[in-house]
């Protein structure tokens, strides 16, 4: 249903990504907002890299309720704090998704919305 599409006539993906998916016959669509490193107690860790890791366990838990898995998703969209260190904020993903490559950019931005947050995360998943 969801296939990456990474043309020989283009240059690969710059990590580990795909450089589109296209999504057939897919029943089911999941659009999540920015998702925020707040924890379920209401704290946000101040590291980034457990900020990634809060940040996709919240949205595995929109995905699982959803009826829905990370294999699912076909496009990410990261928005990091100017600084912040951009190759664990990448590992986390690529942690999460287990191999999947779904579409990605990853922005930065010179704040968030909160002082707090570091990143937030935005995926769309199909099924």
């Amino acid at each position: 249903m969801n296939r990456a599409v990474n043309p020989s006539s283009i240059a690969p993906p710059a990590a580990n990504y795909a450089h589109a998916v296209v999504t057939e016959g897919a029943s089911k669509w999941l659009h999540t907002s920015g998702v925020v490193p707040v924890q379920p107690d209401g704290t946000v860790p101040d590291d980034i890299a457990e900020q990634a890791e809060v940040v996709w366990q919240n949205i595995g838990a929109m995905l699982d309720q959803a009826g829905m898995r990370p294999a699912d998703i076909v496009s990410v969209t990261t928005y990091a704090v100017v600084g912040e260190p951009l190759a664990e904020v990448m590992a986390a993903r690529d942690r999460f998704l287990g191999g999947h490559r779904a579409a990605s950019t990853l922005v930065t931005v010179p704040a968030l919305a909160q002082p707090a947050w570091r990143m937030e995360i935005a995926v769309v998943a199909a099924a």
